[in-house]
C-alpha cells in the first residue's frame, strides 16, 4: 500500500506540532498565515493518516475544520465583513501556535541546559564520621600529603640501584619497621625524612618503612613538621599515643618489587 504523501517528523503529539512544523519549514511568519499553502499540505497529512490510525486523523480534523473556517473567512468582502462584525477565526488559532510555541521554545531550552548539567558534577556530601579532635591539632598539619609524596619519589630516585638487578620480595611486616623506626625516634626525639631510608635499598623495604612511618603517625606515636617552606621534613617522636603491640599488630608485608627497573 502506497500513501499520496509521506512525511518526515520527530514527534506526533497533536495537531498544534504538525501545523507549527508546517509554519517553520516553510518559514512563515506565524501571524501572517497563507492559508491556502498550509491547508493543502495540512490536508495531504490527514490523507495518510487516515490509512494509518483513523483514531489519530480525527483529531487533526479538528484544527482541518478550522483551517477551512479562517479560508471561508479571508474570501468574504472586506466591507460585508465590517458590517457583520464577524470575529476572525485565526485570531484563536494564532493564539495557540503562540502557545505552542512558547512551550516549544521552553522545551528546547530545558533539553539544552539538560545536556549542560550532564557534563557537570558536583561536589559529593561530605558522609565521614565527625573527627573526634580539631583538625588544628593533628599530627600531620603543617605538612601536605603530596609533600610526603613528592619527598618520597625523590627518595626513591636517589636510592634506585643499578639498572639491572633481581626481583626482590621484602616479606618484612610493616609491624617490624614500625617497631625500628619508634624505637629510634624515641632514643633521637626527630629524625628527617631521609634518615628513615638507607641508600642502596631496594624499592620493596623503601615502601614498607615509608608506610610505617606513615602507620606511626596515625598511631599518634609521631608527627610530621616542616618547618620552613621546601625544608627538610622531619618525623618527631610524640608521647601519649595510643597503645601499640607490635607483636600482634594486624599489618601487611610491603610486597614485592615488581620487574627490572632501569
Amino acid at each position: 500500500m502506497s500513501f499520496p504523501f509521506t512525511i518526515n517528523l520527530n514527534q506526533y503529539n497533536g495537531p498544534l506540532d504538525l501545523l507549527y512544523h508546517l509554519v517553520k519549514k516553510d518559514e512563515l511568519d506565524i501571524l501572517h498565515i497563507p492559508i491556502a499553502t498550509v491547508l493543502e499540505q495540512y490536508l495531504d497529512h490527514i490523507a495518510v493518516l487516515e490509512w494509518i490510525d483513523v483514531n489519530a486523523a480525527g483529531d487533526f480534523l479538528g484544527l482541518a475544520s478550522t483551517l477551512v473556517e479562517i479560508k471561508s473567512f479571508e474570501m468574504l468582502p472586506g466591507e460585508e465583513v465590517i458590517e457583520t462584525e464577524l470575529e476572525d477565526p485565526r485570531k484563536e488559532l494564532v493564539e495557540q501556535l503562540l502557545a505552542y510555541k512558547r512551550f516549544s521554545d521552553s522545551a528546547t531550552d530545558l533539553e539544552r541546559r539538560g545536556r549542560l548539567w550532564q557534563q557537570r558534577y558536583p561536589r559529593l556530601a561530605n558522609d565521614l564520621p565527625p573527627r573526634p579532635k580539631n583538625l588544628a591539632e593533628e599530627p600531620i598539619r603543617e605538612v601536605e600529603l603530596w609533600d610526603l609524596v613528592s619527598a618520597f619519589g625523590r627518595i626513591m630516585r636517589e636510592s634506585s640501584p643499578q639498572s639491572m638487578h633481581q626481583v626482590v620480595y621484602d616479606d618484612t611486616p610493616i609491624a617490624v619497621h614500625m617497631k625500628r623506626i619508634y624505637n629510634r625516634l624515641k632514643a633521637e626525639e626527630r629524625l628527617s625524612f631521609r634518615q628513615l631510608f638507607e641508600p642502596g635499598e631496594h624499592k620493596s623495604k623503601l615502601i614498607g618503612l615509608f608506610l610505617a612511618g606513615l602507620e606511626l603517625v596515625r598511631h599518634e606515636h609521631a608527627e610530621i613538621r616542616q618547618d620552613s617552606l621546601f625544608g627538610e621534613i622531619e618525623l618527631r617522636y610524640r608521647q601519649g599515643g595510643k597503645s601499640l603491640d607490635f607483636v600482634n599488630l594486624k599489618t601487611e608485608p610491603a610486597g614485592t618489587e615488581n620487574g627490572v627497573s632501569t
